[in-house]
């Protein structure tokens, strides 16, 4: 089933680059034939009309000028346009031709006084200009015409016209300034397309055949350039899933596939150690359950078949290793409580130079009967806004921690030092054999053991250091480790303070 889902996976991603590139390429292919075959004979028009304005434009220009440079005008233009010029003089009524110059392969352009008339009446209906398509014989074509569709079109009157007996007519009036006018005709003829047309049509299809063939190559392509490294990232991650973390996942290509095969060697990386906490974890938990476990059933065994040996004593170790079984368990909740966010911080102003000397007076009894010499170095009152119960919890697992791990002097010293007036300081520091380098990132993780040899706390359950980490990234505290292999540690957390707070009037009259 994982296959055969894997496999339509690798598939889609085939076809989708296919039908992708394939749409693009219809797209453009579609923009090609409707500007260089369907729109062909709209452009070559426009173009046209184009010319023949300029052409006007620079003749009306040189209507004064000597006739020669009007000439050489009109001809320069009429050759470079393929068109045909012709300039008529009117004066009084009557029209007088002053150039006449046809560039189109045809006769010359010679006109009725009817047809002139006609012109002539045109331009000045309309201002002064007057652009049209007509026939040779002088008929204007109406309506919309549609060459690339047919070959042949409709003059108006019912009478078929060929496309190529189309001419574009551009009739402009100029009015002189001593009352004589000018009349300027511009005739380009509108050559056909048709085969132009076809010849485009079969090109179009020979690049629609090359384009195909193309992209289905490119395709191709980027499926072995794509799905390659997914294929092998997709085997890696099978053995992953069976619990093979050595695994490597490679994604060459791409960024975005180098980026994902980073990605999953950072997570199997993750997971090896997780998992190999988790081993540490339950190998740890099972040590500690099984030792005051076996206690409890072993002095409960002997008190019950052994005459005389349910004394106080007995009882007492009872009752010390239940005790320690449910500081085990409290610690383990605790540590899940804060980390899914159930126990939240009841922030309130505390006095932390008072809080600590409330600690370290609890270890009095532990002192005098263990040997043990805890010391406390306190520079100045310090006040913070957090919450008692895990701030003191937080100083407990500490000492308590330096007390597990001190050297054979069994001496711990705790200090508190005001920085810049901004910030407090609390060190514990113990005289044990240190830590590396290496290992202090992995100090604060549930159980872990330096010397990866587990014993038996003094003091404790194994989860203080995961339980500090906890509760202090809860109050946005900077903490850490200052420890080198051989001379010792000192475990360190530094919070904000806040100012003494004013003595309240109730606990002034109290007080008094």
């Amino acid at each position: 089933m994982n296959k055969a889902t894997n496999k339509s996976s690798v598939e889609s991603i085939r076809w989708k680059l296919a039908v992708y590139l394939a749409f693009f390429i219809a797209l453009v292919l579609l923009v090609v034939w409707i500007f260089q075959v369907y729109l062909l004979n709209v452009f070559y028009e426009h173009i046209k009309r184009k010319e023949l304005v300029t052409a006007a434009e620079e003749l009306m220009q040189s209507l004064e000028t000597d006739s020669d440079e009007l000439n050489a005008l009109a001809y320069n233009l009429a050759v470079d346009c393929t068109m045909s010029v012709v300039v008529y003089r009117i004066e009084d009524g009557k029209a007088e031709s002053l150039v006449n110059v046809d560039a189109t392969g045809q006769t010359g352009m010679f006109l009725s006084d009817e047809v002139l008339k006609k012109y002539y009446y045109l331009a000045q209906k309309n201002s002064g200009s007057y652009t049209g398509e007509f026939t040779f014989g002088g008929s204007e074509v109406q309506g919309q015409r549609f060459p690339f569709f047919s070959n042949d079109s409709d003059d108006g009157h019912g009478v078929a016209v060929q496309s190529g007996n189309i001419r574009l007519m551009s009739v402009y009036l100029v009015e002189g300034e001593n009352g004589s006018s000018h009349l300027i005709l511009l005739n380009a003829g509108l050559q056909p397309l048709d085969s132009t047309v076809q010849i485009l049509q079969t090109q179009f299809i020979w690049i629609a055949y090359i384009l195909l063939l193309l992209a289905g190559f490119v395709v191709f392509l980027l499926y072995r350039r794509i799905s390659a490294p997914l294929i092998r990232m997709n085997e890696s991650a099978k053995k992953l899933a069976l619990g093979k973390y050595d695994v490597e996942f490679s994604g060459e290509g791409y960024l975005e596939t180098r980026e994902l095969a980073d990605t999953l060697n950072y997570a199997s990386h993750e997971l090896s150690r997780l998992d190999r906490l988790q081993k540490e974890l339950i190998a740890n938990i099972s040590h500690d359950l099984r030792t005051p476990l076996t206690m409890i059933k072993g002095y409960s065994e002997v008190m019950r078949d052994i005459p005389g040996e349910n004394t106080p004593e007995n009882i007492q170790i009872v009752i010390d290793e239940t005790t320690r079984l449910s500081e085990l368990v409290n610690d383990l909740l605790d540590l899940s409580r804060i980390q899914s966010g159930t126990r939240k911080a009841e922030m309130q102003v505390l006095d932390l130079s008072a809080a600590l000397k409330e600690t370290i007076k609890r270890y009095d009894t532990f002192v005098r009967h263990r040997g043990y010499k805890i010391t406390v170095e306190i520079d100045q009152e310090a006040w913070i806004y957090a919450d008692r119960g895990m701030i003191l919890q937080v100083l407990y697992n500490l000492i308590n921690n330096a007390i597990n791990y001190t050297g054979s002097d069994l001496k711990v010293t705790v200090s508190q030092t005001v920085i810049d007036g901004k910030s407090v300081r609390i060190n514990v520091t113990d005289t044990g054999e240190g830590i590396s380098p290496d290992q202090m990132p992995l100090i604060w993780n549930r159980y872990y053991k330096v010397d990866k040899v587990h014993r038996r706390a003094m003091i404790g359950t194994g989860l203080g250091l995961s339980i500090v980490k906890e509760i202090l990234e809860l109050h946005h505290a900077a903490y850490g480790i200052n420890s080198k292999s051989g001379n010792g540690s000192t475990f360190w957390f530094e919070i904000p303070i806040i100012p003494t707070p004013m003595p309240s009037l109730d606990s002034v009259n109290t007080e008094d």
